[in-house]
């Protein structure tokens, strides 16, 4: 009997990588329509439950398919002023941009784009 692939803790976000420009992006749903990409974490849908993650997780299978992106993976947060915040250093470096400037990238605000990519 195989073991099962372990989830990580909920709540958890999808986060993968733009193939086309290698940008961060995350899964949320565009209105009342299916899920899209956005490159603003704040906007991201959170899995609060084993039915959500298993959508988020059943999107990114389409979307590594479709070849739109790449390294998608589910990403436990916590919920911080409203918004989901990965909980470990690496993802949470990823949603704020480049470490060199603080000045510039999605740290300074820069690049959000709240509509969806594709």
């Amino acid at each position: 009997m195989a073991a099962a692939a372990k989830r990580v803790p909920l709540p958890a976000i999808l986060l993968a990588n733009d193939l086309l420009d290698g940008d961060v992006v995350f899964a949320f749903v565009d209105g009342a329509g299916p899920l899209a990409w956005t490159r603003d974490p704040a906007l991201a849908l959170v899995a609060a439950d084993d039915a959500a993650a298993d959508r988020l997780e059943a999107f990114a299978a389409a979307e590594l398919r479709g070849n739109k992106v790449v390294d998608a993976y589910l990403v436990d947060v916590a919920i911080e002023s409203g918004s989901p915040v990965p909980r470990h250093f690496r993802e949470r470096f990823k949603t704020l941009g480049p470490s060199n400037r603080p000045d510039l990238g999605k740290q300074a605000g820069e690049g959000i784009v709240a509509a969806p990519k594709g």
